[in-house]
């Protein structure tokens, strides 16, 4: 006999189908929520690009990964706007630590490091220099010392700044600069010039690629971006070899790969545990 819901049912068979039914909806609910949360202990830091502010051409980035259960934090570096190039390279890494620390505190068990432009160089060298990254995302990876083009225009200054670090002379000057292969200029202390602009020093992405540990690197560049000239041997491809690492070409410019890439980078992530 067919069971109505509706009408009256005696007897316990009516007791174990809606107990049944409360059960199904139940294991549907713990299974949306284990879903949901799927990056649940995951503990995002993601840093911005040079000349722009906290959380800049995020592309929606972090905030898409706390829905999947992560926690997320975007500190102002010091080559933001307000703070352009006030402490040197290896001082940027140390307030990095200071980010994941928060995170920790936090819950987080593994640690991402996302960079767009500058930020992505800062995310490669801080991965290459640290032992507790899970992974690393290089969106649009920009400012390249150590290239052809940039020590044509930081040459002389670069020996300049060499000079005056001996000299112990701290005050701050102008320098040489480039943004996306445009001339530009910057304002910095002798001995943080020389960190960020060294063709030999910290900030040289694919030296820093070559010293990853091992760690899954996903490097995303728009097709309109200059780096993408460069392909993925001028650094991608220096990475010491895991087979989880992707290089992902999107139709899209400097600024704007973050967001055209947002739901690439957050199934990778999901997909690395």
């Amino acid at each position: 006999m067919p069971i109505n819901f509706i009408g009256k049912r005696s007897g316990g068979r009516l007791v174990a189908v809606t107990a049944m039914a409360g059960m199904l909806c139940l294991l549907l609910l713990i299974a949306t929520s284990v879903q949901a949360a799927s990056l649940q202990g995951v503990g995002v830091v993601f840093l911005h690009g040079k000349g722009v502010w906290a959380g800049a051409f995020d592309g929606g980035i972090p905030a898409a990964l706390e829905a999947e259960g992560a926690v997320a934090v975007s500190p102002e570096m010091p080559w933001s706007l307000r703070r352009i190039y006030g402490a040197t390279y290896e001082e940027a890494m140390r307030e990095i630590d200071a980010a994941v620390a928060g995170l920790k505190g936090r819950g987080a068990r593994r640690i991402i490091i996302i960079g767009h432009s500058l930020g992505a160089n800062a995310a490669i060298g801080y991965a290459a220099s640290r032992h507790e990254v899970a992974a690393v995302v290089a969106l649009s990876p920009g400012h390249l010392p150590e290239t052809a083009e940039m020590r044509a225009r930081t040459a002389d200054a670069i020996k300049e700044a060499r000079a005056l670090v001996v000299a112990g002379e701290k005050s701050r000057r102008i320098w040489p600069d480039g943004v996306q292969g445009i001339p530009t200029f910057a304002t910095a202390s002798p001995s943080v010039y020389l960190s960020m602009f060294d063709p030999d020093g910290p900030a040289v992405i694919p030296k820093n690629a070559a010293a990853l540990h091992g760690v899954p690197l996903l490097w995303v560049v728009g097709q309109s971006d200059p780096i993408l000239a460069r392909g993925r041997d001028y650094a991608f491809s220096r990475a010491p070899r895991n087979p989880k690492s992707r290089y992902v070409e999107v139709s899209a410019g400097h600024l704007t790969a973050p967001q055209v890439a947002r739901s690439q980078v957050v199934e990778w992530l999901k997909s690395l545990w």
